[in-house]
């Protein structure tokens, strides 16, 4: 990037490290044509270790030329917390120190001494940005020296890859960066090979436990749309921005390590478990976790997002966050073992996460409704109803059918599924229209669809789609 908005990069880095608590350990990795992995715990003498952005080196490589090979480095869970105190294995204290006085000093070093990519740029050409090595190198650093323990990779990009693995356009400038049109012809080079990449890196950060979060700021793409995979499944961030200058980026960089009332409460290493009644089916989730394969009679036939499975990691949790399950109730009779009529049903989640403080902690919770028939439309359930998340529940479904289902026709979709509720629920006179009327419960609902269907986030696929016609 050019050397101004270095600069404002920097800046952040180094006011980051002030929000940190001293215990906090923190690594550093460079990148442009090569990556440049930082030896922290060699204060005498600036040490580092270059690898080739042309080329992605095994885990196993990478670990022999670090000097982590061999050996597991690292502890489990909750170790390498201790107030003050750098671990003693040699892979921790050479690469990650803790963001007290003296590594906040070596890392305020290294950042003023870093400068702009030293290598020359062709005429004509794209800037060399190995975003994808120096991410797969990052992980692996991480996974060698804190394997199952709380930890996040926080990027920062300012352009998109062009070199080695994950690129996501070529280095000549008359070449353009792929569009919805290109997605939508399956016309993109480099995409499919970029996002194979990243969801390998993503079984591998979400097998370590680890985060991945992205701040891009530049006037180009910077390869979201492949990246996506890696952040969705470890729970990352995404934030967006025209410049590291911008007070988005500074504001929502801030907010990522700040304490008190404006933390995002971030929370690592966690699993969410559901068990359900009998008759209560298990589809999958939509949201920031990743399928852990747990196989039950929990286990729906029928797959939406992340499923086959009754329990789900979670590597990166806040406040915040937000998860989409889908249920399917069975059509067995609900009875219990003697035969007789069960009302009740349950649902009960159990999460456990590692917090900020690297404390192990567990939340249970459980739930119990009473079973109603199809034919009886009373007010307990039309009272239960929920607009606005019901909403997001369209929302988010909505969205992941236009992601994953080709010939998907999204508005037509959500007006067939907006006439079976209000037929379900309205009352109304026959031929007469002025006669219908929903409860209150639901009169909101038909408002949040509308503007839905409207919205950029339906109509830019068809947008493009009938700009093709046009022009045809």
């Amino acid at each position: 990037m050019i050397e101004e908005e270095l600069g404002f990069a920097r800046s952040a880095l180094q006011q980051a490290l002030e929000f940190l608590p001293e215990n906090a350990l923190v690594g550093f990795v460079s990148f442009g044509t090569q990556v440049q992995v930082h030896e922290l715990g060699y204060a005498d003498m600036s040490k580092v270790y270059v690898f080739r952005g042309s080329k992605e080196a095994s885990k196993d490589q990478l670990l022999d030329q670090l000097g982590l090979g061999g050996r597991r480095v690292g502890g489990g869970p909750g170790q390498g917390f201790q107030k003050g105190v750098v671990q003693p294995n040699t892979g921790v204290s050479r690469f990650l120190l803790p963001a007290s006085e003296e590594g906040a000093y070596i890392i305020h070093s290294l950042l003023e001494e870093l400068g702009t990519d030293q290598w020359p740029v062709a005429p004509g050409n794209r800037s060399l940005r190995c975003t994808g090595v120096a991410l797969s190198v990052a992980a692996g650093l991480l996974g060698a020296c804190m394997p199952c323990t709380g930890a996040r990779i926080v990027a920062l990009v300012g352009g998109p890859c062009t070199e080695g693995p994950g690129s996501i356009v070529s280095k000549d400038l008359s070449d353009p960066v792929r569009s919805h049109k290109d997605l939508d012809k399956d016309a993109a080079p480099y995409f499919r090979k970029a996002v194979q990449f990243y969801e390998e890196l993503s079984q591998q950060m979400v097998n370590q436990g680890h985060v991945l979060d992205l701040f891009a700021s530049a006037l180009d793409q910077v390869g979201v749309a492949e990246m996506k995979v890696v952040i969705e499944k470890t729970g990352g961030l995404v934030v967006l921005a025209e410049s590291f200058g911008h007070s988005f980026f500074k504001d929502s960089f801030r907010r990522v390590f700040e304490k008190g009332e404006e933390s995002l409460g971030l929370s690592y290493n966690g699993m969410l478990e559901i068990n359900c009644s009998k008759d209560i089916k298990i589809q999958g989730i939509i949201g920031p976790c990743t399928s852990l394969e747990k196989k039950g009679l929990a286990v729906a036939s029928t797959v939406i997002g992340q499923g086959n499975t009754t329990a789900w990691k979670l590597c990166g949790l806040d406040k915040n966050t937000c998860l989409t399950v889908f249920f399917d109730i069975s059509s067995s009779d609900k009875s219990d073992v003697s035969g007789n009529v069960n009302p009740q049903l349950f649902i009960q989640t159990v999460t456990s996460y590692q917090s900020i403080d690297g404390e192990s902690k567990m939340r249970v919770t459980t739930i119990t409704r009473r079973w109603l028939e199809n034919y009886v439309l009373s007010e307990e359930l039309i009272q239960g109803f929920d607009q606005e998340t019901a909403a997001v529940v369209m929302a988010r479904l909505t969205s992941y059918k236009m992601e994953m289902e080709e010939s998907f026709d999204a508005t037509r979709w959500l007006d067939r599924n907006l006439i079976r509720l209000c037929s379900k629920f309205g009352d109304y006179c026959k031929d007469d229209p002025s006669s219908f009327a929903l409860n209150p419960s639901f009169s909101l609902f038909p408002q949040f669809m509308f503007n839905l269907r409207r919205s950029q986030f339906v109509q830019v696929l068809i947008a493009v789609q009938m700009r093709l016609l046009i022009l045809a």
